[in-house]
């Protein structure tokens, strides 16, 4: 099936990128800036990875120091991408076998642009079926990531720990969080619940 939509005509061409020896720390601090759930990491042109926030929460699982990890360290190698003549029904079908939500738009290895779901939706909202189609697999993986987390910042909120940056346990959010009765959530949860 065929939208009759190029990825070319609906990708996003300023997308945010960084270099592959930029300190993970310095790309959270990016994409809380700009609002972005990902990064390119690339060298001139040419596309080495993609930096996620799943990848960032990965580091932060591992070390406090993020100054010493760099994006190289922790991006996403194997990178499935497409061409912007391609079909949006084709790049759909890529994110969901690949269980993804951000595809780099390449030409011979060299990246021009990016493709979100929110880009297809924004163009084609009848192909929101097909995107929910894939997203609750992807909302279990990231409830077992949240958990593991939640154990892991448990145990640091024993200590003196009473904010850092990181996803927030209650709404999920990339954001600075407070230690609230052992649990570290983002000022906007904090509000809520100083409401309630």
């Amino acid at each position: 099936m065929k939208i009759g939509v190029k990825v070319g005509d609906v990708m996003t061409r300023s997308f945010v990128s960084v270099s592959a020896d930029t300190s993970i720390d310095e790309c959270a601090k990016i994409m809380m800036a700009k609002k972005v759930g990902s990064l390119i990491v690339k060298t001139k042109q040419r596309l080495n990875g993609i930096l996620t926030e799943g990848d960032i929460i990965k580091a932060i699982s591992k070390t406090k120091n993020l100054l010493k990890i760099k994006a190289k360290g922790v991006m996403t190698k194997k990178i499935i991408s497409i061409g912007p003549s391609e079909d949006i029904y084709n790049a759909l079908n890529k994110m969901k076998g690949g269980k993804i939500r951000w595809l780099p738009v390449t030409i011979k290895g060299n990246v021009i642009g990016m493709l979100t779901i929110k880009d297809v939706l924004r163009i084609e909202p009848s192909l929101f079926d097909i995107v929910s189609q894939f997203s609750p697999i992807r909302e279990e993986e990231d409830k077992l990531k949240i958990i593991k987390l939640r154990k892991q910042r448990r145990a640091e909120a024993e200590g003196d720990v009473w904010a850092k940056e990181g996803e927030c346990e209650d709404c999920g959010s990339f954001d600075i969080l407070y230690n609230i009765d052992g649990r570290m959530i983002c000022e906007d949860c904090k509000d809520e619940e100083e409401k309630d």
